[in-house]
């Protein structure tokens, strides 16, 4: 097993400003109302530090990042 970073929204605080969607366009995309919808999975490596960007810039403070177990190859 590995850790990797994943990112969820609390859906009851998000107010769907977009900005999420606007600086993470790799992993959130906006619903037809302007909320998020985050891609199933962790959060790639090289787009952690967009991630946490997007979380810290979440005018609500609706996104939040944590890490997860993630299985590896060798323990499936």
């Amino acid at each position: 097993m590995r850790t990797a970073l994943r990112l969820s929204i609390d859906r009851i605080k998000c107010d769907g400003h977009g900005l999420c969607a606007e600086l993470l366009p790799e992993i959130i995309r906006l619903d037809d109302w302007g909320y998020p919808i985050i891609a199933a999975g962790p959060v790639p490596e090289g787009l952690a530090p967009l991630a946490q960007r997007a979380v810290a810039s979440c005018p609500v403070l609706a996104l939040a990042l944590a890490l997860a177990l993630q299985p590896t190859a060798a323990s499936k």
